[in-house]
């Protein structure tokens, strides 16, 4: 057996970059087959957006997702900044309400939650966030609908899971709720003490971080179901809470206090494991500074000109303990710097190997310089989308790039019950006649 690496495909002299774009550049996703395009999701959660980034990514894998909204629209429509909707919707909404089918269904009466039976023998997946028990006191929980479909991945999404001394506690799942409970907020903020009082306070995490890796971790977990599924013939059931999916993001805190008995407290842009690995105040902005292993920071105190600094934050403990200290003398240097002069001369010393160590910076972007940077618009991260009920929107796009089956987005939003007519016909053989029925009874 030869051990020479395998023949090229004839590309070998193509630049790696180019190479790297021809495989899997998002502008070609629509020419590819898509990785889900056999499943099918039945999306039934309430104004929770765990569950929603969840059916989201299934969807943008090319799943047929049926979101099941009741007769007046979820909840989650109204959620938006300001207030401000879009031709009746709200933006946070038609963020994750991509290439979903969108019904109307009342599962508070009797003839909706039928309906729901019948649909979910044709489903791989349903998805709800109804308080714990509910869903089942209705009969149309995961014992009831696994008799009739064995194969069914059920996931739950709740606050406090679907046992335990919390779980009949009366709580609709909410991020700030999950964030809360998680811990990870209260290492998140300025230092106690310092400045104002309001500043140094624990913080709520930007956006919906709580629910999002909920989510993601949601999506994680069908998808393990799924490959499960192939080999046993089976589905299952999970129970997921998007405080728990926030907990792993305690990083070493939770094992720090089982260890030592010590409790992570807030460090701002400190870092309590590494350092520098912070941000730092420039003429212009913030960048981020990272050198904390001894050769890197050899690199980082060289680009300073400051060689005096190694001497005085000799160790890696030296400058963890000594945070505070060595983060003034970063800022010192830093003051009469634009960040974009900092990575000038970050990647000089870099490119031209001008000492040891490997240094890292970054410039701190506002919303508005992430949408003007060219680098993500090469990249496909964000996408114009010209949505037949919504018109032209700026969505952030899969971040995946695959060779193979890249997700894509194929439409943004439907107006709620849009696909009443096709996906009652398709699945259930009801006619025009009957959904009129239904909708005179109040049932979709």
């Amino acid at each position: 057996m030869s051990d020479s690496p395998p023949a090229s495909d004839g590309r070998h002299g193509v630049p790696w970059p180019q190479f790297a774009k021809d495989l899997s550049d998002p502008a070609k996703a629509h020419d590819k087959p898509e990785a889900l395009d056999d499943l099918r999701v039945l999306d039934v959660s309430s104004g929770n957006f765990a569950a929603l980034f969840t059916s989201s990514i299934l969807a943008e894998f090319g799943a047929e997702v049926i979101r099941v909204e009741p007769p007046t629209g979820d909840v989650a429509r109204l959620y938006s900044p300001e207030g401000v909707t879009h031709r009746g919707t709200g933006l946070a909404y038609l963020v994750e309400a991509r290439n979903k089918r969108h019904v109307t269904l009342n599962l508070h009466t009797e003839q909706g939650r039928l309906l729901l039976v019948r649909l979910a023998r044709h489903v791989d997946v349903l998805i709800e966030s109804e308080l714990p028990g509910q869903m089942d006191a209705w009969g149309i929980g995961y014992r009831q609908l696994s008799v009739l479909n064995p194969g069914l991945i059920y996931l739950a999404v709740s606050t406090h899971g679907q046992f335990g001394p919390r779980a009949a506690q009366v709580m609709p799942d909410y991020d700030i709720t999950d964030q809360a409970l998680s811990g990870v907020p209260y290492v998140t903020g300025e230092p106690e003490g310092e400045g104002p009082a309001e500043s140094s306070a624990p913080t709520k995490q930007g956006n919906w971080i709580g629910w999002y890796v909920g989510g993601g971790f949601g999506a994680l977990s069908v998808l393990a179901a799924l490959h499960w599924r192939v080999v046993s013939g089976r589905g299952q059931f999970l129970d997921l809470t998007p405080s728990e999916a926030e907990m792993r993001f305690s990083d070493a805190g939770v094992i720090w206090y089982h260890a030592a008995q010590r409790i992570q407290e807030r460090v701002g842009g400190l870092h309590i494991q590494v350092f520098p690995y912070t941000l730092i105040k420039t003429k212009d902005s913030y960048s981020f500074v990272a050198g904390f292993s001894d050769i890197n920071f050899t690199g980082l105190t060289n680009i300073m000109g400051r060689p005096d600094l190694k001497e005085r934050f000799a160790t890696t403990k030296d400058r963890i303990l000594k945070a505070r200290e060595l983060h003034q003398e970063l800022e010192r240097w830093s003051a009469d710097l634009t960040a974009e002069d900092i990575l000038h001369r970050f990647q000089d010393y870099m490119v031209h190997k001008r000492g040891p160590g490997t240094v890292a910076t970054a410039r701190l972007n506002r919303p508005e310089e992430v949408l003007a940077e060219p680098h993500w618009w090469e990249r496909g991260v964000l996408q114009k989308v010209d949505d037949p009920d919504y018109g032209e929107l700026l969505l952030q796009a899969p971040p995946w790039k695959m060779s193979r089956t890249p997700p894509r987005i194929k439409w943004a939003c439907r107006p709620v019950g849009a696909d009443n007519e096709h996906i009652y016909l398709k699945l259930l053989g009801l006619g025009k006649g009957d959904l009129q029925a239904l909708r005179t009874a109040g049932v979709i």
